[in-house]
């Protein structure tokens, strides 16, 4: 069901964005992102596909990697992580402690989508847009709205902290 409300909501999210919800700002820039890699992403730049066995991974990474096999059949395919120049420092302390204006992007390559996560008042925002700046953001429970980024975001607070994954407590 999940992969057919996502799926739905990329073609929606494509077609027309009257109703897109993303908290954060396009950040036009980030083409000039840097590029990092993380534990998750270690074969290669892209997340395990839908048959891997990832049962001997923390629960956040079955999930991470559940989650983005209902945006595409086979999984997502090439992805990268990009973090705004003003970020890098922050990002690679793993502290949490963004400033307003910092970016972290999820780009999606082979679909080219952007799932953004922005700091406002040291708080995450988040945003789905697609490579142009569309917002893509739809219904909760979609996948893409932001309350679905925060609630992974904030639910596995021993792998990330203040909206950035991956940062081990």
């Amino acid at each position: 069901m999940k992969k057919v409300l996502i799926a739905a909501a990329l073609v929606a999210g494509f077609s027309m964005s009257a109703s897109a919800e993303s908290e954060s700002a396009f950040p036009s820039s980030w083409k000039t992102f840097t590029s990092v890699n993380t534990p998750l992403m270690k074969a290669g730049g892209a997340l395990p596909g839908c048959d891997a066995d990832v049962s001997s991974l923390p629960k956040v990474y079955q999930e991470t990697v559940a989650t983005y096999c209902a945006v595409k059949d086979g999984g997502p395919g090439a992805v990268e992580i990009l973090v705004s120049p003003s970020a890098l420092a922050t990002y690679k302390a793993r502290d949490g402690k963004f400033k307003d204006g910092d970016a972290l992007v999820l780009h999606l390559k082979e679909l080219k989508v952007l799932f953004v996560t922005s700091y406002q008042g040291g708080t995450p925002q988040y945003g789905v847009y697609d490579e142009s700046g569309k917002d893509l953001s739809s219904a909760e429970g979609s996948g893409l709205h932001p309350n679905d980024c925060r609630t992974c975001h904030t639910g596995y607070e021993a792998f990330g902290i203040n909206g950035q994954m991956g940062s081990f407590q």
